[in-house]
């Protein structure tokens, strides 16, 4: 197990002879994604994070047939249109932000300015995005440990959910399209 320090150590590592460039952090839930890309960000002068909770996939979307895909729960399209295009040119762009406890759009997302990006969530990795990154990054945790940490920052309802339906989910993105094994990085925080 890696400490904060210790993972950014790696991360800044692998970015050695970059000026500017896109990194991605994917792993599992409750696996310190968020807490890492927040650490990230600070050392980097604050490059703006998108985040791929914003791209969950809204309800008009959700087809058995599209929920049955590794990865197909995130709205990569959407991903496609409104980051993409701009990931790479350091200028400032804006996204939706899809809010799940409204289950719709809520306000818009404004990435700064800057050399450095940060993509932050599951599915950021998805191979449907293409290789937008310079750095990919996978966090993993024990699974008896990323228990703990959803349950404690979630009701036992949402926590029930995350172990019936999101972690399955994820685990089959990750098998399906070898996430982790093909990480520049990983990380166990």
């Amino acid at each position: 197990m890696t400490d904060i320090t210790g993972a950014l150590l790696s991360i800044i590592e692998s970015l050695a002879g970059l000026e500017a460039g896109v990194i991605a952090i994917d792993g599992r839930a409750a696996g310190g994604k968020s807490t890492l890309a927040g650490h990230l960000s600070d050392m980097l002068d604050k490059p703006g994070i998108v985040k791929m909770d914003d791209f969950f996939l809204p309800p008009k979307l959700r087809t058995a047939e599209r929920l049955a895909q590794p990865g197909g729960n995130i709205h990569h399209e959407r991903f496609t249109e409104e980051v993409l295009p701009y990931i790479r040119s350091g200028q400032g762009f804006e996204y939706r932000r899809f809010d799940c406890a409204r289950m719709d759009y809520n306000g818009v997302v404004a990435v700064p300015s800057h050399p450095w990006r940060i993509v932050e969530g599951v599915y950021s990795c998805h191979p449907v995005l293409g290789s937008y990154m310079d750095v990919r990054v996978f966090l993993d945790v024990q699974p008896a440990v990323q228990q703990v940490r959803i349950k404690n920052r979630n009701t036992p309802q949402v926590a029930a959910d995350y172990m019936a339906k999101w972690i399955p989910m994820e685990e089959a993105y990750f098998q399906a399209y070898r996430i982790r094994e093909s990480a520049d990085v990983v990380i166990v925080l």
